[in-house]
């Protein structure tokens, strides 16, 4: 551990002054980002472990799990049904994920072993600034100031993604995919009592900004009630244009049209989009992460997500520990957890960002001997104080940027698959916060995604990594992860929502299975235990809640809170499939 007095006073002095400047970096961030979570109306429900022997969809609400089942029984494939899936989730779960939002998707091929990642990552716009989010005297403005409207709208990227993912690895009609959303979306569906809650509070009022979100959520000014039919006819039009004619009317036709002129024109706060940034939007297909932990190859997505990277480094650090020893009953096992989240947030805030502007030294941030280094920092007996500062790389790749406040707004959806070929999807979606800019467009919401970059391009004189610039991908947390077994047999398919929580939600479900060998509907259903580098949050309503007077006597300070996560896990050997959704959700797995 940093010791104030083991060092010289220069040195002594840097590191006070370092300290303050990020304390008080994540002082600001934190009155609009530690407090929120993906959705409200947090309730735990039962939920059971599923067996299957030929196909699993696991997803966040029941309609359109089953839309997935009804494209893999048709001999569709994963992506197939990821799409279906997607389309629907867009109409029952408008506050999480859509078409108006962006995505990655891992793809396994189950014949050939080659594992892919697609990159549909909203992008900032041409004529967009690093002032973007600076008001007039240059300071950073409020969170809600800048989200609420076309300002935070970056171009969405998941129906490029799923077209792309369709035309490689798609089997049925690209038009068959649409027809379950289509339906629900002309039929009605009854509203769950999760959305109507997320509905609820300050969020009605932000809602209620854009007339076509208010006339939509509260017709004739009315607050739906759960089991409530709604029915988006204008969304049903939509996406029977883009079954009919690909993507492209998306993206260039007149609902482009239609986006840009919300966007650009809304009273509220105008945004930067223009035609041309739909038009030149690309799906990159980037390398997976790989890292191995312990026996287990833990793949993920590559910058601009900071998944992969903060959880293989925070496995990395819990690998210098005998975590299948201490197991999960364990306070020092969690206090282990704990410290080794707060290095691996101080390492994301300094170096992980689009890497296609940035350069992220990937291979140092995941080296075993400095990740061996940084578990050093770890007493079990106190707390490392935080922020903790970021890991010293070699000088070679030293980095000349300074830790930025972003954290990342909690509102997104996961999606695991896989059929019958053992073809597997791992795909988390996101409109950023609930309900996006609250914009909608032809019966969908527009992200506010832009809001997931650091909203001060400098500070101390140092320029953030994660800025504002030009076509840019903001970092994100969304971690849809795969992993395998030495003999490199894909043995589990995992993510989830939940802002920045997302990468502690994965880690620490991978420990309890890895580690614990619990199954992962018990694995899912532990209390949560967050640290993002700043204060440690425990789930209420769970045994975590035991853990609070311990820790607090090892130096950490404690906010008992609920913890929305959406976990979504299929779990594979040789005889079966086993699926687990998240209790804290409505979502449900689904197999035969």
């Amino acid at each position: 551990m940093y010791d104030f007095l083991n060092i010289n006073f220069l040195k002594d002095l840097k590191y006070f002054f370092y300290k303050v400047i990020l304390f008080s970096l994540f002082l600001t961030s934190s009155a609009y980002s530690q407090d929120l979570q993906p959705e409200d109306g947090y309730k735990l429900i039962s939920q059971n472990l599923i067996k299957a022997k030929n196909h699993m969809v696991v997803a966040a609400h029941p309609a359109a799990v089953s839309a997935g089942i009804e494209m893999l029984r048709e001999n569709g494939s994963a992506v197939d049904a990821a799409i279906a899936t997607q389309l629907v989730l867009n109409l029952v779960e408008p506050q999480s994920s859509g078409i108006g939002g962006g995505a990655f998707l891992m793809y396994l091929d189950g014949k050939t072993k080659e594992l892919l990642t697609y990159d549909g990552r909203e992008t900032a716009p041409a004529e967009a600034t690093e002032k973007l989010f600076l008001t007039s005297e240059g300071e950073s403005m409020k969170f809600y100031d800048a989200a609420i409207g076309g300002r935070s709208v970056g171009v969405p990227g998941t129906l490029a993604l799923l077209e792309r993912a369709h035309k490689a690895h798609g089997r049925l009609p690209w038009k068959r995919l649409f027809q379950p959303a289509i339906a629900i979306a002309n039929n009605g569906f009854p509203a769950s009592t999760r959305l109507i809650n997320s509905l609820k509070g300050k969020r009605k009022k932000r809602i209620q900004t854009h007339k076509a979100s208010a006339d939509y959520f509260f017709p004739s000014g009315k607050t739906l009630r759960p089991g409530d039919v709604i029915k988006n006819t204008i969304f049903a039009e939509t996406l029977s244009k883009i079954a009919n004619h690909g993507a492209q009317v998306f993206y260039q036709g007149e609902i482009a049209k239609d986006i840009i002129t919300e966007v650009v024109s809304n009273n509220r706060n105008p945004g930067k989009l223009k035609l041309s940034d739909l038009k030149n939007y690309k799906v990159i297909k980037r390398k997976p992460i790989c890292h191995t932990y312990r026996k287990y190859k833990v793949c993920g997505m590559p910058p601009p997500s900071s998944g992969a990277i903060s959880i293989g480094q925070i496995l990395g650090i819990l690998e210098n520990f005998n975590l299948p020893k201490l197991g999960p009953d364990s306070i020092d096992s969690w206090h282990i957890i704990i410290e080794a989240g707060k290095l691996a947030f101080a390492d994301r805030a300094l170096y992980i960002a689009d890497s296609d502007f940035v350069p992220v030294p990937i291979s140092a941030l995941l080296d075993k001997s400095y990740l061996s280094e940084r578990a050093k920092l770890i007493n079990l007996s106190s707390s490392i104080s935080v922020p903790a500062m970021a890991g010293a790389l070699p000088q070679k790749i030293k980095s000349s940027y300074i830790p930025d406040s972003s954290i990342g707004r909690p509102g997104t959806s996961h999606i695991s698959i896989i059929d019958k070929e053992g073809n597997a999807v791992s795909m988390t979606t996101t409109i950023e916060g609930a309900f996006g800019s609250q914009i909608m467009v032809r019966g969908f919401l527009l992200n506010s995604e832009l809001t997931d970059f650091s909203f001060l391009p400098k500070i101390d004189g140092k320029l953030v990594a994660n800025r504002v610039q030009p076509g840019k991908r903001p970092r994100s947390s969304m971690s849809p992860t795969m992993v395998f077994d030495r003999e490199g047999n894909l043995i589990l398919i995992i993510g989830s929502p939940g802002g920045s929580r997302i990468i502690s939600y994965v880690a620490q479900t991978l420990i309890a299975v890895l580690d614990w060998s619990l199954d992962i509907q018990t694995a899912i259903n532990l209390g949560h235990v967050v640290n993002r580098n700043t204060d440690t949050e425990i789930e209420l309503e769970t045994k975590a809640i035991t853990f609070t007077k311990p820790l607090i006597k090892r130096g950490h300070k404690i906010r008992q809170r609920n913890l929305n996560s959406g976990l979504h896990v299929i779990a594979i050997d040789k005889e079966n499939l086993y699926g687990a959704a998240d209790p804290r959700r409505e979502g449900k797995a689904q197999g035969d």
